[in-house]
């Protein structure tokens, strides 16, 4: 109950936890299964959170998908909350291109291929991408 009044967890995120630290496996299981009985624990819950948390860092959908997947949030969840037609992912990649580049548009390739990796190591597909730096000729 500690770690849950802290953020919101995914089952296998908070199993994994309480395993590392000594708990056995049976025990965790029925815990576990108590809490997404009575609702206090929720992969929905938790994928709803870290999609806006990461999202307010300047991440993007590809990255978020892999990171929820990573922690044991079910592929149906994850298409739920991360959509990838959102039009705020190009306002997301966006802020973050203007935070980390200045809004400076590359004076050559070798720059502007410097700011699409950037864009796509925060996880934002070409089509999130290219609108910021279709000016550059």
């Amino acid at each position: 109950m500690d770690l849950l009044s802290r953020r919101e967890h995914a089952v296998m995120e908070l199993r994994c936890k309480l395993v590392n630290k000594g708990f056995e496996e049976v025990f965790v299981d029925e815990a576990l299964a108590q809490l997404v009985n009575d609702g206090l624990l929720s992969d929905a819950r938790y994928a709803e959170s870290y999609v806006r948390f990461r999202m307010n860092k300047g991440f993007g959908p590809v990255r978020i998908r892999e990171e929820l997947r990573q922690r044991g949030v079910t592929s149906e969840i994850v298409n739920e909350y991360v959509d990838f037609q959102d039009r705020c992912w190009s306002e997301t990649a966006r802020n973050a291109w203007q935070k980390r580049f200045g809004g400076k548009f590359p004076e050559d390739m070798k720059a502007r291929a410097k700011q699409l990796q950037f864009l796509q190591y925060r996880g934002f597909t070409s089509d999130q991408t290219k609108h910021i730096l279709k000016n550059f000729n």
